[in-house]
């Protein structure tokens, strides 16, 4: 199965709107469901992300599928001039901006809404760009990669931080229990969204992982292209360059 055909819902919206939707649904809680369901792993990850970085010096960095906020947070400790996220969800959005509120961040992050597919930002715009959990939901990825290519500056670098699929047996065992039963029991008891959850797992799994994903960076002008696995395979930090 094609991963742009996997889809929240059944029904005969466009699989942006689909995502958008769900998003919508879930914002209140999806913060702390996050925490509880990564022990809070995925904020090292970002740590680790961020620090690909700091030799770049970015001055103006652009956080696709941004969410709540919390990759551009982490961005923040870069020292930018200026952090721009877009999402499709407005839901997801207004929890960040309280959060970039109480840290008094909301002079240095903007959140905006908008999509990888649609990016309406001139060429060469950003130093820096990073997609936390995100390019699993684009609707046609080499479209939103292509953009992101677009408007990154040249030898400016694109940061993707997304889930992997292990390749160890006992890893992927424990692994497919987990998010095939215990993360959408807990999205369903806590998110009240039935599908929310269910769509994370059959999304990572119809994704193209590691070398597949790097294979596609390529395919979109990016060079450089290359991932570490992260937390014996589960996830995965892609970096490229323009």
């Amino acid at each position: 199965m094609r991963h742009d055909s996997v889809t929240p819902y059944q029904d005969d919206q466009s699989k942006s709107s689909q995502v958008a939707k769900m998003f919508d649904r879930i914002a209140g809680r999806y913060d702390a469901l996050n925490t509880l369901l990564s022990a809070g792993i995925h904020k090292g990850w970002r740590k680790r992300c961020v620090k690909l970085l700091k030799d770049k010096n970015p001055k103006h960095i652009l956080d696709v599928a941004t969410g709540t906020g919390d990759f551009a947070i982490a961005c923040s400790e870069l020292q930018p001039q200026k952090i721009t996220g877009i999402d499709i969800s407005e839901g997801m959005m207004q929890v960040g901006r309280e959060k970039l509120k109480k840290l008094k961040l909301d002079h240095l992050i903007s959140l905006e809404n908008g999509n990888a597919e649609d990016l309406h930002f001139p060429e060469n715009s950003f130093d820096a760009i990073v997609v936390g959990f995100g390019v699993r939901n684009f609707q046609n990825l080499e479209l939103g990669l292509s953009n992101l290519y677009r408007v990154l500056r040249p030898g400016g670098t694109l940061i993707v931080l997304e889930f992997s699929y292990p390749k160890n047996f006992l890893v992927k065992s424990l692994y497919n229990f987990y998010v095939g039963y215990v993360t959408p029991l807990v999205g369903r008891i806590f998110s009240k969204d039935r599908r929310a959850y269910s769509y994370l797992t059959e999304s990572v799994k119809a994704f193209p992982h590691n070398q597949d994903f790097v294979d596609i960076l390529l395919k979109q002008s990016f060079r450089s292209a290359s991932y570490q696995s992260l937390s014996f395979g589960v996830a995965a930090i892609y970096r490229a360059e323009k």
